[in-house]
């Protein structure tokens, strides 16, 4: 279990981080970018920023393009925003988990309205 430490240096991460990319990236092709979760090693040198994109194709691959482009710049703010010995160098990973969760959802939901509909209809004994 990471030290309490570090899940508060993670949480901080989180925070500014989506600050600054929600300055930097604004969401018109780029569609809404989130950033669900920071994982940092032990030693605080690098971070992986899992990110979530709400849009088309095509947004996505616009935002992935706009966040790798933006990463050092990004970097650079967060160390001056972030007082660490360390800036950590970042990392975007997208994170398709929220979508995955909603297709589940979704899945839940017609099973659900097909059930009950199996239930209205008279069987024959």
């Amino acid at each position: 279990m990471p030290s309490l430490r570090l899940q508060r240096v993670r949480e901080l991460l989180k925070r500014e981080i989506g600050e600054l990319v929600r300055r930097e990236i604004p969401p018109g092709n780029a569609g809404l970018i989130t950033v669900n979760d920071v994982a940092v090693t032990s030693d605080l040198q690098s971070a992986t920023v899992f990110v979530g994109i709400l849009g088309n194709a095509d947004q996505q691959k616009t935002a992935a393009a706009q966040l790798e482009g933006h990463r050092k710049h990004i970097q650079g703010m967060l160390g001056k925003a972030v007082i660490l010995k360390y800036t950590p160098q970042l990392r975007f990973v997208i994170d398709d988990s929220i979508e995955q969760g909603n297709r589940v959802l979704k899945i839940i939901d017609e099973l659900e309205h097909t059930g009950s509909e199996d239930e209205n209809t008279p069987q024959d004994h």
